[in-house]
């Protein structure tokens, strides 16, 4: 759930290059394999540079790098599967049961390259078509052109050229910065974009979260905008991403990442009166319970 925080002054600027330690030169001959740092990182030194000038470690309070010794030391554990999850090859087989033909995935992909070459006339005339293919799956290789095209993102970008990258110079409000900072280790540790501390992952994560709260500076920064913020990145370039995130925040999910979460606190209210009406024996078991909506609802 999105929770709104309050950090300590820290000096704002750009995201200089870092200096990312690792534990030992196993792990870091593993990690550079896999997830090889942005030009200007070195790796192998314990002090690095934070990600807004000020001096300070970047590795976890235990020195690990990526989950546990015994975790690091397996070889599972530096394999990645077919979404960048370290270690998760078991679950994604190479041929899953449920996985589907060749054929019937080159054709959805096929099928999607024509829509996407007629967007407009696809959206205006056959949307229920469009909606259909999208419950289907949208293929991988063009997963992040469909959602800019599918939030409009695409064009919102085209009308702000620019506009990413002179929020990117902005300082920032250290309030914030110094938040961000300190989530960015938490998303999606083990996938390989995010694996290293002050990787590019991590960087263009921390560059589109700060540019946010210079966007919106009346709203700064919520917690629960940073995994959002991360699964993008996943899909496309950090200023796609960036704009990707502002739709989701304000025609989406308006109100979801304010000071308040008012958006938030009235869906529950609605949740829960729909819960009483349909089954009022879960309601009456969640009301003894004392579990409010707000604790499940954003989950899943």
């Amino acid at each position: 759930t999105g929770v709104k925080t309050d950090g300590a002054t820290a000096t704002g600027g750009p995201l200089p290059a870092v200096t990312v330690g690792v534990p030992s030169p196993s792990h870091a001959a593993a990690a550079a394999a896999l997830c090889p740092p942005s030009p200007g990182i070195s790796v192998g030194k314990l002090d690095s540079v934070s990600m807004y000038g000020t001096v300070e470690s970047l590795l976890p309070d235990d020195g690990s790098s990526v989950g546990s010794d015994s975790e690091a030391s397996s070889a599972s554990a530096w394999r990645t599967d077919k979404y960048g999850f370290l270690g998760g090859a078991q679950f994604s087989a190479a041929k899953p049961e449920n996985s589907l033909p060749v054929d019937v995935s080159r054709l959805r992909e096929l099928k999607w390259l024509e829509m996407l070459a007629r967007w407009e006339k696809w959206v205006a005339r056959r949307f229920d078509k469009v909606k259909l293919r999208c419950r289907k799956g949208i293929p991988s290789s063009l997963r992040s052109r469909a959602w800019q095209l599918l939030s409009c993102s695409q064009h919102l970008m085209e009308q702000n050229k620019g506009k990413f990258e002179e929020l990117d110079r902005e300082a920032g409000d250290p309030k914030w910065l110094d938040i961000i900072e300190k989530d960015l280790h938490r998303q999606f540790p083990f996938h390989e974009m995010f694996a290293l501390r002050g990787g590019h992952g991590q960087q263009d994560l921390y560059r589109i979260l700060k540019a946010y709260t210079v966007y919106r500076p009346q709203e700064g920064y919520c917690q629960a905008q940073a995994p959002v913020a991360a699964v993008l990145l996943m899909q496309m370039p950090a200023e796609a991403a960036f704009w990707c995130l502002v739709q989701i925040c304000e025609k989406y999910l308006p109100g979801y990442y304010s000071a308040g979460l008012e958006a938030i606190q009235l869906d529950g209210e609605i949740l829960s009166s729909l819960l009483r009406r349909v089954c009022p024996v879960a309601h009456r078991h969640l009301k003894q319970q004392r579990i409010d909506p707000i604790l499940y609802m954003t989950e899943g």
